[in-house]
């Protein structure tokens, strides 16, 4: 071999090598996502550039934060994740952070054109503060597109998107309605963790028994119950422009697995005590139960309840756990 054959083999060696993956929640490991062709923007870390071509990459999780709007610390959990199962180096974990200043208790400070999303109804596809014509759904949309392009991860095959508690909320309701699912040409699946509320189909809720499903007893004095995020009616945001059928068949349709703690039964963190999450059970483990249930029965569904040992309302717990790995890194 000529010594300029030699230098052409090292080249394309060291191009065909996958990228070490970026694990640290620094600013080295984040990148942007640009809405509409800008400026508008919004943050995510990630363990593989978006922009660089990586055969390596066979799969993608795309992590939702909690209320805390702590995008740094589920990076952290889901790295755990993906090095446990010896995921790393062939899956893009992604954890967006979707920050606000709206006030009150979302204070993010923002960087110059990043996008501020609404404190609460972030979760449920609500329209950004700072933009009307985008919605917290927007955001994974375009990551999901920006994957599915295959330009950085020309082999990826598998593409999970999970949430915990608020996260896990955004996780349930982004499976119901986003309509970029069954364009992208790469299997989504979706794992939602241990949310306090889910957006029921109709005006059923589980009997007291928790064994059977019927017209909610309590309606009259809790008139909410069924309005969006926790029922169908009144919404707003990015669900507002899609009819009740398609979001049933899509929510029937959709490969979702509900990722439950076993000591997720007390009121903590964040417990969503209101009369309409309540009319969906006493915990949150019980309302995950009941809405799989619920679903599978109801609506032809086949959802998956995969319930983790030992595990309370705590992300890394559940995600880590050995339950949970090959729910959210498949194998391709």
């Amino acid at each position: 071999m000529t010594a300029r054959a030699s230098l052409l083999f090292v080249l394309i060696s060291a191009a065909a090598q996958a990228a070490s993956p970026c694990t640290a929640a620094k600013p080295e490991c984040t990148e942007w996502i640009v809405f509409g062709g800008g400026p508008a923007r919004s943050l995510i870390y990630r363990t593989h550039a978006l922009d660089t071509r990586d055969a390596a990459v066979v799969r993608a999780l795309i992590v939702i934060h909690g209320m805390n709007r702590d995008a740094d610390n589920y990076f952290k959990d889901a790295t755990a994740a993906a090095f446990l199962a010896g995921a790393l180096e062939d899956t893009v974990v992604i954890a967006p952070r979707i920050a606000s200043a709206a006030g009150g208790s979302c204070r993010d400070v923002l960087a110059p054109n990043e996008v501020s999303w609404p404190c609460n109804i972030w979760r449920s596809g609500g329209a950004a503060v700072s933009d009307a014509k985008v919605t917290s759904f927007d955001f994974t949309d375009e990551i999901l597109r920006q994957l599915a392009s295959k330009a950085a991860f020309p082999n990826l095959k598998a593409i999970v998107v999970t949430g915990h508690s608020a996260g896990g909320q955004y996780a349930e309701r982004y499976a119901m309605s986003n309509t970029v699912h069954e364009k992208l040409g790469v299997p989504v699946t979706y794992v939602v963790s241990n949310p306090s509320s889910y957006a029921y189909l109709d005006a059923l809720r589980p009997a007291a028994d928790a064994a059977a499903f019927a017209p909610y007893a309590d309606a009259a004095n809790c008139p909410t119950y069924d309005r969006w995020p926790y029922g169908l009616q009144n919404r707003v945001g990015y669900t507002s422009q899609i009819g009740e059928g398609q979001l049933k068949r899509q929510m029937a349709s959709r490969p979702v697995t509900y990722l439950l703690g076993e000591l997720d039964t007390l009121p903590l963190a964040g417990f969503d005590s209101s009369c309409p999450a309540m009319a969906q059970g006493p915990s949150r483990l019980a309302r995950g139960q009941s809405w799989a249930k619920y679903v599978n029965q109801q609506f032809g569904a086949h959802h998956q309840v995969v319930v983790v040992p030992m595990c309370g309302h705590n992300a890394r717990c559940m995600y880590t756990s050995d339950a949970a790995l090959p729910v959210l890194f498949p194998k391709p």
